[in-house]
Order: structure tokens, then C-alpha cells, then sequence
């Protein structure tokens, strides 16, 4: 309920009660001096507050995400009519900004980037080379957790787009035999950074003297992984975020760390990318490790390889892949008893994990037509060895997250 006038909320004089995505666990029972009230919902009193004089704000809610269905307006009104900002922002003068502070930052050096042919590594990497050419070495490290068939494909994509300085290195070997026995996620994600960074700086030896690494860090990724200047918790570890050893040899290059997913296939546009690379759902740095929950093997992971496949495949041809945020499969550290022919079961359980979102910060499940989840299930159950059982994960992001580890 809003119960104040103000520039925060000017357009909502005609609509005094306005929905909005709370924090949860936390609320103000009274305003500083020289603060006012301007709204408040039934389980806080002080929603949104102000001091007039020094145009300061605050709010208890998130304006910036989806389920806020205003809040665009509210931040809107913020920037242009609190801060006075101009509306002339536009991806071509991001790329112009992030061309000259890669220039500035990196001088006559070279830049090694970690390039998985996800959408985020693949923009950074364009916009790396568009600053500074041939002196941009692209690591494609198959850490042996990839999807099935994905480590030849970006190997032959970007062979082609980047020559000489693209170099494959088939490093699954070494993953896997640091994650066995290893069942904790965020051990998981530990152990698969420091491999990276590892494996990483073993070949950029081999190229010569570089000193900076391009990598392509999010601002979900940023704010999810490091607890910066509060007592905010840490919700995950990112191999390229919280998972970098303090003795790392190079310097990061991060141009897309303030940005979300959305704007990060906008930025892909500007640079010319092509479509197909640039609605490329998202993928997990760890990969399918955190897919595979508790202990990775090599059996495992072709278990969930044939099931991720064929939910990629029923997804595709129902339409629906560029329209969801993500689709994939989980394979999960259980076995359920079933009937194969005329005998007992006792084998795997597939979660099938299908969201929508704006830019992964929150997120709700996809209400699946029956019809495709049936389909899907019986796919996976004939045609996927050692799987007997299939769930649907109806779990919104708050309070799950996307996903399982």
C-alpha cells in the first residue's frame, strides 16, 4: 500500500496498492529522524521510506525483478526523476566503453579467454578480440562434463571463427579423477575451479606471456557468490567467481559482470553473433557435476547425458527452446523400485528441471502440457539404461534456486 506522494512512485497516484516481491525475513519497525513513511505491506510496516532533504530512498522490496510487476516504473522514476539521469545508454556505447577499458587494462599484453561456446564466454571473447585482435588466445577446456557431442561442436565452431587462436584442450581425465568420492556441491565447485584456473595457466604458458584472463562473469554470478560489505549469505560458489585460488597468475578481465543474461544476448547482437549461439540456453560453469548429485563418475554422467539429450530434443521440436529460460535433465542420488518386463526394478530417478525467467535472479517452474512431460518421461524410461522413474521439479526460484546443487 502506498501512503505517501513521491517522485519514487509518481504514475501510481491513480493505483494506491501495488504488488511486489518482498524480502524475506527481515523488516523495519521504525523510520530515522527526518525519514517518511511512503509505503508499507501487511507484514512490514515501513515498505518504502525517504528523507525529502537529502533525496535519499530506500526500499524493502525488489523492484528489479519479474514477479514486481511495477517496479520497472519504480526504478525508472528513481533514475530520471531522483538522479536526473539521461535515458541515452544503449548497447553500441557499452561496446564502445568495454573496447577502450579492455585496451586501457590490457596495454601490449596478452589475453587468454576461458571459452566454453556458452552465450556469455562466446560474447566475451567477440568483444576481446574486436579490442585487441590476434593477441587473444581462446582455451576450450573439455573438463569432461560437458552434454553429449557438445565438446566437438564448439571445438568446430569456434576453430573456424578464431583460427590459430583457439586451442582445444581435452582435460576430462584430470576432472574426473580430482571429483571421485567428492558427493558436496560446493566441494564440487571448488575442486572443478581451481582445476580450471590450473589447466588454464598450464597452457597459457605453452602460448606465451599472457597475463590476463577474460572470463564471463554475470552480475547474478557476482551477487550470488560473494557476500560484499554486509552480512548478506553466500547462495553458491562459481567456478569463475568464489572458486578462484588467492594465488591465481593472471589478472581478470570481466566486461560483463555488471550485466544480466538478457543484456548479454542483446550484446551478442551488436557484435554480430549468430542466433543459434546467441539463444543458447544457459549452462552451468561446473557443467553436468551439479547435475549429477553426489559422486560424478563416468557412468553416471552417461546416464544423465542420454536423459539431458532427449529433454533437449523434445523441447526443440515442441517449440519451446528459445521460450524457457532452461530445460534439462538430474540425475539424482536415489533409486526407486520399478517393473522391467516381468521383473523388479531397482534403479535411477530423472528430475526433469524446465523454468522461465527474465535473467535467472528469480524464476518459476513452466507448466509443461501433459502430453510433453508423458512423452518425455517414456522416452527416458525406455530408452535411458538404468533409469525406472521420472519427476517434475515445481519449484519457483525464490526459495529453490535453478539448479539442484
Amino acid at each position: 500500500m502506498i501512503d505517501d506522494d513521491s517522485d519514487l512512485f509518481h504514475g501510481f497516484e491513480a493505483d494506491r496498492v501495488a504488488r511486489v516481491w518482498m524480502s524475506h525475513g527481515d523488516k523495519m519497525d521504525a523510520a530515522p529522524a527526518g525519514w517518511r513513511i511512503l509505503a508499507h505491506s501487511r507484514n512490514s510496516p515501513i515498505a518504502a521510506f525517504a528523507d525529502s532533504r537529502r533525496r535519499l530512498f530506500g526500499v524493502q522490496f525488489h523492484p528489479e525483478v519479474v514477479h514486481t510487476p511495477r517496479g520497472s516504473e519504480v526504478l525508472r522514476n528513481f533514475l530520471f526523476r531522483v538522479c536526473g539521469c539521461a535515458p541515452d545508454w544503449t548497447m553500441g556505447r557499452f561496446v564502445e566503453s568495454s573496447i577502450e577499458k579492455i585496451r586501457e587494462q590490457v596495454g601490449s599484453g596478452r589475453v587468454v579467454c576461458a571459452l566454453s561456446g556458452g552465450v556469455d564466454s562466446s560474447v566475451v571473447a567477440t568483444l576481446v578480440h574486436r579490442a585487441i585482435g590476434d593477441r587473444l588466445d581462446c582455451i576450450f577446456v573439455d573438463n569432461g562434463l560437458l552434454r553429449r557431442g557438445e565438446g566437438k561442436r564448439v571445438a568446430s565452431l569456434f576453430a573456424e571463427r578464431f583460427g590459430r587462436g583457439f586451442h582445444h584442450v581435452d582435460a576430462s581425465n584430470k576432472f574426473l579423477s580430482e571429483l571421485k568420492g567428492v558427493e558436496d556441491p560446493e566441494q564440487k565447485r571448488k575442486i572443478i575451479g581451481r582445476l580450471f584456473i590450473e589447466v588454464f595457466e598450464t597452457e597459457a604458458k605453452k602460448l606465451g606471456d599472457g597475463k590476463f584472463l577474460a572470463q564471463g562473469t554475470l552480475y547474478p554470478d557476482v551477487i550470488e557468490s560473494v557476500s560484499s560489505g554486509g552480512p548478506s549469505a553466500t547462495i553458491k560458489s562459481h567456478h569463475n567467481v568464489g572458486g578462484l585460488p588467492p594465488n591465481m597468475e593472471f589478472k581478470l578481465i570481466e566486461p560483463l559482470r555488471e550485466l544480466f543474461k538478457d543484456e548479454v544476448r542483446r550484446l551478442g547482437e551488436e557484435l554480430g553473433l549468430p542466433r543459434e549461439l546467441i539463444q543458447r540456453q544457459p549452462f552451468p560453469g561446473p557443467g553436468l557435476a551439479i547435475r549429477v548429485l553426489g559422486e560424478v563418475t563416468e557412468e553416471r554422467l552417461e546416464i544423465l547425458r542420454s536423459a539431458d539429450s532427449i529433454v533437449l530434443e523434445e523441447i526443440r521440436q515442441a517449440g519451446l527452446y528459445e521460450e524457457v529460460w532452461q530445460s534439462f535433465a538430474v540425475l539424482l542420488p536415489i533409486r526407486t523400485v520399478g517393473v522391467v518386463g516381468d521383473e523388479r526394478s531397482y534403479e535411477h530417478v530423472i528430475a526433469l528441471r524446465i523454468v522461465e525467467s527474465d535473467d535467472g535472479m528469480t524464476a518459476d517452474w513452466v507448466a509443461l502440457d501433459p502430453e510433453l512431460q508423458r512423452k518425455i518421461s517414456n522416452r527416458i524410461t525406455n530408452e535411458v539404461r538404468g533409469v525406472n522413474r521420472v519427476v517434475y521439479d515445481i519449484s519457483s526460484k525464490p526459495p529453490a534456486t535453478i539448479e539442484w546443487e
